[in-house]
């Protein structure tokens, strides 16, 4: 493993470690926010924390690039994080949590299309269905034993594949040579650009009294400083470094995260059928990783992706 992939494995795990956790605090803010104004307030705080950090104007070099930041800021901010949002008004943090991590499989299918060197295995799909059968159990008893809506599960399904085509995008602009820095902070610009026509149809009042708490006020910055202005940086990296489909990996570690913390902060019961789907969701991880890492794959494969 060359230093690129390290970096690239590192910048994945702290982007999973801490988008993770946002479940959790989305679901305690959405007591006193609107989904949308929960969305307004974190990437704002994230795009000017990123102007803060490289304060320098992006020139973009081909107008038709600005196509794909306003596509990468409409389905990786507005459209994702809003079903995302709206999915935890109707169901468990943990059930959104492992759902998402469904992401990979519409990343590699469309990347196998899309993108050069991104081939899919027989053991990826081996290890999907290991990981599917993992989602498919959290889900299952949270419908029945939790009595749980099924809608928040569709709406967590359709973020997960919006998620996906945010990740194929990301990876056509990291061949287009900008910083990553740059590149995330016009995704972030798009996509508060996108959420002011939905703010306006949804109402955008907040309850300035709740915002001043300082609970409120410390999950808030975590949404914009940790889990938007950080990790969308890392989250990129990691793209350009490993590819969309090795990067996507990381997603199926996000239910572990999410349900561990979910049951220590939120208080929602582990039962033995979602211990279970956390096991079959690691062991899909493990088999598609090494399906991913290894094998055939070339190594000049991180530096030559791109769109056909």
């Amino acid at each position: 493993m060359n230093r690129n992939e390290i970096a690239g494995h590192l910048s994945g795990v702290i982007t999973i470690v801490i988008w993770g956790t946002t479940f959790i605090s989305t679901k305690l803010l959405l007591k006193f926010f609107s989904p949308v104004e929960i969305l307004i307030f974190r990437f704002v705080i994230g795009f000017c924390a990123l102007w803060f950090v490289r304060p320098h104007r992006l020139v973009v070099r081909d107008r038709r690039q600005e196509l794909y930041f306003a596509a990468a800021g409409f389905c990786g901010v507005t459209l994702y994080y809003l079903l995302e949002n709206v999915a935890l008004t109707y169901t468990s943090a943990s059930v959104v949590g492992v759902i998402i991590s469904i992401a990979p499989f519409f990343t590699a299918a469309g990347a196998h299309f899309f993108l050069k060197g991104e081939r899919l295995q027989v053991r990826f799909f081996l290890g999907f269905t290991a990981a599917l059968a993992g989602i498919c159990l959290i889900s299952f008893d949270g419908w029945t034993v939790q009595h749980l809506n099924p809608l928040g599960s569709l709406l967590a399904v359709s973020a997960a594949v919006v998620w996906a085509l945010y990740s194929i995008i990301t990876k056509k602009i990291s061949t287009f040579g900008y910083a990553t820095i740059q590149t995330t902070r016009r995704t972030f610009f798009y996509g508060l650009v996108f959420l002011v026509p939905v703010s306006c149809l949804s109402g955008f009042h907040p309850d300035w009294k709740a915002l001043a708490r300082p609970v409120n006020i410390c999950n808030i910055l975590f949404l914009g400083l940790g889990a938007s202005a950080l990790c969308f940086v890392t989250w990129n990296n990691a793209v350009k470094l490993l590819g969309a489909v090795r990067t996507s990996m990381y997603i199926y570690l996000v239910p572990v995260i999410t349900v561990g913390m979910s049951a220590l902060v939120l208080g929602e019961r582990i039962t033995p059928a979602v211990g279970l789907g956390m096991v079959l969701t690691l062991g899909g991880l493990c088999i598609s990783e090494q399906t991913a890492s290894g094998g055939k794959i070339h190594k000049k494969r991180i530096r030559n992706d791109s769109i056909r």
